[in-house]
């Protein structure tokens, strides 16, 4: 059974889902199928992904109760303002083909086009024609959070980041903690691989706890109170990724963990990110 996390605004979203980066349209039935039959609940896409429709017909065939699952999905940075927002919100929910969506993040600040309050505002007006359940961001620092709290008063549900054992953002999960707002990380096994397996901390954990590598930096993860989203094409790395709610890593797993920061990021840095 998949925890759940609930939000600032009192909406619960599965701690636990299904990422669909770099999923191709025509694939991404499938692979989303594959997920719910796994025990899924939650789907995050983006308008950069491309895949929304599919996102969408995989919900419609599921059988599944909209109210059952937890969308997400995301603006992207050259819709990015008042009027472009809503516009390409617009455009997200007919690609969904879906009333609503449960969570719909800014993707990246674009700090450089000094947009991203105007947009958040847009996204305030979503959330409150009941077309958003719940409104967030994604690769947001500090101060872009200070910024946005302060001119609009509204605190983001949810921030997205790229978060695993060499990226472990504690300033910004803190930050984050006192005030209110919810940790989701994207890359969360860090792309995985063989970099997970040849690692003499991850696998000690691995061979202890009787799974794979990847599953112990997943329940890292949960340990920490993040949301995770990993992303497969795989049935069965699918149905591993979401086989995480049935062990515990203890302290010494977790000090462990914690030597393994080397603040290396994967992905761009949103200070910079035009």
């Amino acid at each position: 059974m998949v925890s759940e996390v609930e939000l600032n605004n009192g909406a619960r979203i599965p701690q636990l889902g299904f990422g669909v980066y770099k999923i191709p349209d025509d694939e991404v039935v499938t692979a989303v199928t594959t997920a719910f039959e796994a025990g899924y609940r939650s789907i995050d896409t983006a308008t950069l992904y491309r895949n929304e429709r599919g996102v969408g017909q995989a919900v419609a065939k599921s059988g599944l109760a909209r109210e059952d699952v937890f969308v997400t999905t995301k603006l992207w940075n050259t819709d990015q303002g008042y009027d472009e927002a809503l516009r390409a919100f617009d455009a997200s929910l007919g690609e969904l083909a879906l009333d609503y969506v449960d969570l719909y993040l800014i993707h990246w600040p674009v700090p450089s086009k000094d947009r991203y309050v105007d947009t958040w505002r847009a996204l305030e007006k979503i959330a409150s024609d009941g077309r958003a359940r719940t409104i967030g961001v994604s690769n947001f620092q500090v101060a872009h959070l200070e910024r946005l709290i302060a001119e609009t008063g509204v605190v983001p549900a949810v921030n997205q980041i790229e978060l695993h054992p060499w990226l472990q953002q504690a300033e910004l999960r803190a930050f984050h903690a006192e005030h209110g707002i919810a940790t989701e990380a994207w890359s969360p096994i860090a792309r995985g691989g063989e970099r997970l397996a040849d690692n003499e901390v991850i696998g000690a954990a691995a061979r202890k706890h009787g799974k794979t590598p990847a599953q112990v930096v997943l329940r890292w993860h949960l340990e920490l109170g993040t949301i995770v989203i990993p992303k497969s094409v795989t049935p069965e790395r699918i149905a591993q990724n979401i086989d995480v709610f049935d062990f515990e890593l203890d302290q010494d797993d977790l000090a462990a963990f914690a030597t393994l920061e080397a603040g290396e990021r994967l992905g761009p840095d949103p200070d910079t990110l035009s």
